[in-house]
């Protein structure tokens, strides 16, 4: 018997003995548990899946975090038979028990059915934010971002969790002060611009070659661009090693 089955059995019975000591105090109810499965049990069984579904996840994708789990209401006049089996939950939608989710819990037993029960999984994390406005073109500086705790499962968009990850690129789009900043709004600052004159080394092992050339793009550190070898004007792809150092490899 695996652990996920064990501890579905375990729950459903702990809710059924709870619900049996409930309607022994209030009169008249012993029939309703005895013939029906109640909202309570059908939220708390929701409940206890997602939070091992949710600590599965963190565990199997080495996430750091904490999170949030609320189980929408149901109708309290839905009213299911009794399953004679234990009742069986699995994620509907979506494939990461993260934002918006819905499990789908079920009876297998001899009058099967099954219900949709709406949660919401808030999951919050240190993710990259900017600490004043930063313009078009901007770079961002350490004095720009710092690490704030957000909802991820509401960050589309992506995010980022290392200030590393945003320190020395260019802002392509204005951000306003405490925005999280993704991946769409970065890109690799230019070290070198096109009609740049620029200082071709060639290696060979630890042999090198310097040349003047001119560059006929725009590079950030480490992208390869298109320069004009100004002595032999043959035009190479060379790798932005620094402000004005493009590499080609001989």
């Amino acid at each position: 018997m695996n652990t996920k089955t064990t501890f579905f059995r375990r729950l459903t019975g702990h809710l059924t003995s709870y619900v049996a000591a409930l309607c022994l105090l209030i009169p008249g109810t012993r029939l309703l548990a005895d013939a029906f499965t109640l909202p309570e049990q059908l939220i708390g069984v929701t409940q206890g899946f997602l939070e091992f579904t949710v600590e599965d996840y963190l565990a199997s994708s080495q996430t750091q975090g904490r999170y949030e789990i609320q189980v929408n209401t149901l109708d309290p006049r839905l009213r299911m038979p009794l399953c004679d089996r234990q009742l069986d939950a699995n994620l509907e939608s979506p494939a990461q028990p993260l934002g918006r989710v819905t499990v789908k819990v079920r009876c297998n037993g001899s009058s099967p059915w099954t219900v949709f029960v709406p949660a919401q999984v808030r999951l919050f994390r240190n993710v990259v934010t900017v600490v004043r406005p930063l313009k078009r073109e901007s770079i961002v500086g350490e004095q720009d971002v710092s690490l704030r705790e957000r909802d991820v499962g509401a960050l589309n968009q992506g995010f980022l969790s290392d200030l590393e990850q945003a320190i020395g690129l260019k802002v392509i789009r204005p951000t306003v002060m405490d925005q999280v900043l993704t991946p769409q709004h970065l890109e690799q600052a230019e070290v070198v611009r096109k009609g740049d004159q620029v200082v071709i080394t060639a290696r060979s092992g630890t042999l090198s070659v310097r040349m003047p050339g001119e560059a006929l793009s725009k590079g950030g550190l480490s992208e390869q661009i298109r320069v004009r070898n100004l002595n032999s004007k043959r035009v190479v792809k060379a790798r932005v090693t620094g402000p004005g150092q493009v590499e080609v490899s001989m």
